[in-house]
């Protein structure tokens, strides 16, 4: 992934308590979900917060409530990925600003 970054910090606080931005373009889903999980399992209370923008190559995730009925009818050619998130499916595609 490649970063671009932003260190959000109100005046007077510690750096503990500031806040990254990071702009990571366009990535695949499950490479930025993966990478996701191991930052959260990493993070320790001095562990600066982030939140990253970017944007995914045309994916469907399918979370924990999802069902087969709520697959697409037609054969799309786009990837479906199964993930450990609620709610059923959702698109995620170039032009959709994702935080």
């Amino acid at each position: 992934m490649n970063d671009s970054k932003h260190v959000l910090q109100q005046s007077g606080q510690r750096p503990e308590q500031c806040l990254e931005v990071k702009y990571r373009g366009l990535v695949e889903y499950e490479t930025v979900w993966r990478a996701m999980k191991a930052f959260t399992a990493m993070r320790t209370s001095a562990t600066t917060d982030e939140i990253w923008i970017l944007e995914h190559p045309p994916v469907y995730t399918v979370g924990i409530a999802g069902r087969s009925t709520h697959l697409p009818a037609e054969d799309t050619h786009i990837p479906v990925l199964r993930v450990d998130r609620g709610g059923q499916i959702t698109y995620h595609g170039p032009g959709q600003a994702i935080a």
